[in-house]
């Protein structure tokens, strides 16, 4: 667990992540045997969707009658905890993506369930039976419904995900700030033919984690999403033995050659808000002024937070750099002699180096949504 916490940084729900590939829900597909058939590429995994009260069971009768994969039983209860049971230490974080058509339904589950898994608020089934419940996608329209949904989960202890589709919403950063604000711990997005522009614009505007899925099903695509702000990759549909294995061994390696699996881009290259842990100080005019702007910080503000952010660590060294110290040097991949001959003098490599520049990027985080702003940084 050492070892997959250094590589990766991963924890949720108290459990230590192995790896940041997971698996989505599939209704009448992703279950607990389908789990464990995948479980040594995988960090986590959303089983259902399960519906989990009367409407929504009819519903899934109803839909399933109709030719479509479903999860059909009596007791919603019941059939959660042989699956959740049947997961029990098997060493994948376990999630249980549920649909129900009121607060009380999803507080139920929860109260029986226990805390050793993740609920999450299926926000993103777009089947007309669902939707006419008020459930899944529909709830996009009613954001205050979802902030119900959250409010009555993290009143029984748990750790809440919330699963959206990109584009349904009116905003999306906007959706991820309530959901954040209202106790929601991760945010789960199907960002449709958005891309990594939406994932970054939702990153720019929460901290939680973000899982990103839709169509990634190479290493590439996933070191899109996490060159811009995601967490996580999951993948549905793709989700065979051979892809995730292929995902899951390049990730690794990256981690572990880079230092840092999910670095971003850097700000001036289309990064997010992590990026902030790269830039310079802010003496000529570049894409950190505006952001700097957009995200509530002065000028003034921001080198104050990274001299302190970086005090009695190696990055506070480098006299030789550019500005004096590593706080405001580059990512590793990108050449620097003053930087490489910084980084040696203070006895730490690249990816160490690269190791503490995630610190400082979660440091610069806690201090922005500490006093986020009402708009958003795109």
């Amino acid at each position: 667990m050492i070892e997959w916490y250094e590589r990766c940084g991963l924890i949720l729900n108290g459990q230590v992540v192995k790896t940041p590939v997971v698996i989505a829900s599939m209704a009448g597909i992703t279950d607990a045997g389908y789990v464990l058939a995948r479980k040594e590429h995988i960090g986590a995994a959303f089983i259902g969707g399960y519906s989990i009260d009367a409407e929504t069971m009819e519903a899934s009768r109803a839909m399933a009658a109709a030719g479509r994969d479903e999860f059909v039983y009596d007791d919603p209860v019941a059939e959660l905890k042989t699956q959740t049971e049947a997961l029990e230490g098997c060493g994948v974080l376990v999630g249980l993506n549920l649909r129900g058509s009121t607060p009380a339904s999803y507080a139920a589950v929860a109260r029986e369930i226990g805390d050793g898994v993740v609920y999450e608020v299926d926000a993103h089934c777009r089947q007309p039976q669902m939707t006419a419940l008020g459930c899944g996608e529909a709830l996009l329209h009613e954001p205050h419904r979802i902030v119900e949904i959250v409010e009555a989960l993290k009143a029984q202890g748990v750790t809440v995900s919330v699963k959206i589709r990109a584009g349904v919403a009116d905003d999306d950063a906007a959706l991820a700030r309530l959901l954040w604000k209202a106790g929601a711990d991760i945010l789960h997005v199907d960002l449709m033919d958005f891309g990594y522009a939406r994932i970054r614009q939702i990153r720019n505007a929460c901290p939680l984690p973000l899982i990103a899925n839709n169509s990634i099903t190479s290493f590439d695509r996933a070191m899109d999403m996490f060159a811009h702000g995601a967490d996580m990759v999951s993948l549905a549909r793709r989700s065979d033995e051979r892809t995730l294995a292929g995902i899951d061994a390049a990730i690794r390696r990256r981690a572990d050659e880079v230092g840092w699996y999910n670095a971003p881009k850097q700000l001036c290259r289309g990064g997010d808000i992590r990026a902030l842990a790269f830039c310079c100080l802010p003496v000529k005019h570049c894409p950190l002024i505006p952001f700097l702007e957009k995200v509530g910080l002065t000028r003034e503000e921001y080198m104050d937070l990274k001299a302190r952010a970086v005090t009695g660590t190696p990055l506070a060294e480098g006299k030789m750099t550019c500005f004096g110290s590593m706080a405001w040097c580059c990512k590793s991949s990108s050449p620097c002699m003053l930087r490489g001959i910084a980084a040696k003098t203070a006895g730490i490599t690249d990816q160490e180096y690269m190791h503490l520049k995630r610190d400082l990027a979660d440091r610069i985080m806690e201090c922005v949504f500490d006093e986020v702003p009402e708009e958003d940084a795109d």
